[in-house]
């Protein structure tokens, strides 16, 4: 009776499991019956630019032309994308600067902030109003109108809705470290900024790698010191040491009078920039920050010990570097912390780029299509070579799938009971495929326990790795007052803004004496930033 019973079970589990399948197959057939994933009767063109090097092969051998998603594309759409040029992450803003500046546009591609202000006002772009409303999925219509209600409003000019703006994820920039050489070294990660300086002067003077030589790199840097308060969080800046000074570099903040005030001039920055002129001047700092020819290079030869990046810097570039050295251990923290035991970050807007389409192209409706297509199906075919990768997820999307990960890899929860939340493209994969990835014990993350050679490895070690620190005790959310797309004064504050990245890298890099931060700021009040500051307040009606 017993093993009737067990067998009758089996069949049962059996039926239902190849019954799910079969629903969740008819579901996406009915789906694609919808006008938001119509294929079209006839072949589409859409031509793209992308940020990637082609020479670039993942490990199964896709490049940027010949992948998954192209095909995909072409296959459920009948949209065939042809890339007129490539361009590295590093050359990619300077070369649709040129196009935009040239009116020679591709069909659709994505922009920055300033890029969109700038073809708002040549009059570049699509009216993408009619494509959205009717083409526009159930899931996308529900990210950017339900708890991020605005960013819709953010494009919309005069009736028009001249961009499908991104939707991103909360996420901070952090430090990433070696925690190898902190092992081999006998050292605990820096909680602070003194420890910081005893740590990365270890791993400069103290054979961290064990090769005898002199060779190694304290801290990772990029020509990009930090983010402004129109993008970011970005990768290999210094965001977190100017926040343990309690420094704000690019953001508007509101001062102790209620007024916005720019933290780049405030008093804390100054300081922030005599430390890291001290560590540089220490060799602490890459001694050529900015100047080599990929800001990763060091990261990924296995020369530095510090970078600081997202979450997401378990998906570039830590990978790579495990192609050199499958036991670098590379793990995350939120640290250094200030002087008061909070770690500061910086929390940016939900919109940081713009997909746009330039005016005239005849199908606008290609590109909703295609975005909801990447939505739908990024936990099917991942991020990269994604073409239009514009990030479109809820704002809880990295610490939601973190929470989920680890309470399913504890067993607290079955995988099961997150069926449904559509608004979380990756998450199915995420949890089906965990279990091929992370190796027991499940809260140890050192690189021992994973299988790196799985393809979904780099979002796992970036939502169990660097995701994990979302939920940090000690973390002190720090949020700018100014989140308008668009300003008066764009070509004005790209100029300020270059010149304060210049004068800033000069002083850290002991070019120019710390002094000349004194003289810089009354330049750039005298240059438009009193003006600007007004112009704020203005905009947010302080």
């Amino acid at each position: 009776m017993l093993k009737k019973r067990l067998k009758l079970l089996v069949s049962i589990l059996l039926i239902l499991s190849v019954s799910a399948c079969s629903q969740g197959k008819h579901d996406k057939v009915q789906e694609e019956e919808l006008p938001a994933f119509k294929k079209y009767d006839v072949p589409t063109e859409l031509n793209i630019v992308m940020g990637v090097d082609p020479n670039y092969k993942s490990y199964t051998g896709e490049t940027p032309a010949n992948n998954p998603w192209i095909q995909t594309i072409k296959d459920k759409l009948n949209v065939n994308i042809q890339i007129d040029w490539f361009a590295t992450h590093e050359n990619m803003d300077q070369r649709i600067d040129l196009a935009i500046s040239s009116n020679m546009l591709p069909d659709a591609m994505v922009v920055s902030t300033y890029q969109f202000n700038q073809m708002v006002e040549a009059d570049e772009l699509e009216d993408l109003a009619e494509a959205y409303e009717q083409y526009a999925s159930p899931v996308m219509k529900r990210i950017m109108e339900g708890a991020n209600a605005g960013v819709k409003e953010d494009v919309t000019i005069n009736g028009k809705m001249l961009a499908l703006p991104s939707v991103n994820p909360e996420d901070f920039s952090m430090m990433w470290i070696r925690q190898d050489w902190l092992d081999r070294l006998g050292l605990a990660p820096p909680s602070n900024m003194e420890e910081l300086k005893s740590v990365t002067k270890m791993f400069v003077e103290g054979d961290p790698d064990g090769n005898g030589q002199k060779d190694t790199i304290g801290i990772a840097a990029g020509s990009s010191l930090y983010d402004s308060f129109n993008a970011g969080p970005g990768s290999f800046n210094l965001n977190p040491i100017f926040s343990a000074y309690d420094s704000y570099p690019g953001f508007w903040l509101k001062g102790k009078n209620g007024k916005p005030v720019y933290g780049s001039i405030q008093p804390e920055t100054r300081i922030a920039l005599a430390a890291l002129r001290e560590l540089y001047a220490k060799g602490l700092i890459d001694r050529e920050m900015g100047i080599r020819e990929t800001e990763a290079e060091v990261v990924i030869e296995g020369k530095a010990g510090i970078f600081f990046a997202p979450s997401f810097g378990g998906d570039w570039p830590i990978p790579e570097a495990l192609k050199n050295n499958p036991r670098a251990n590379w793990q995350a923290y939120a640290l250094p912390l200030n002087a008061g035991g909070k770690f500061n970050v910086k929390m940016f807007r939900p919109t940081q780029s713009f997909i746009v389409v330039r005016k005239g192209y005849e199908h606008p409706e290609a590109v909703i299509k295609i975005a909801n297509l990447t939505l739908r199906d990024r936990g099917e075919y991942g991020d990269i070579f994604q073409p239009l990768q514009n990030m479109l997820v809820p704002r809880d999307e990295i610490s939601f799938s973190v929470r989920a990960l680890q309470d399913v890899l504890a067993g607290k929860r079955e995988a099961g009971n997150f069926k449904g939340k559509t608004e979380y493209p990756m998450l199915a994969n995420d949890l089906e495929v965990i279990n091929n990835i992370k190796r027991p014990p499940y809260d140890n993350t050192n690189i021992e326990y994973w299988n790196i050679r799985d393809g979904n490895f780099r979002r796992a070690y970036s939502l169990l790795v660097g995701g994990k620190n979302l939920y940090d005790p000690n973390l002190n959310k720090v949020y700018g007052i100014y989140n308008e797309c668009r300003n008066s004064f764009a070509k004005q504050w790209k100029y300020l803004a270059d010149e304060e990245m210049d004068v800033f890298t000069q002083i850290i890099m002991g070019v120019a004496p710390l002094e000349k931060f004194d003289q810089w700021v009354q330049n750039w009040k005298l240059q438009g930033g009193e003006q600007m500051t007004g112009e704020v307040a203005e905009a947010i009606s302080l």
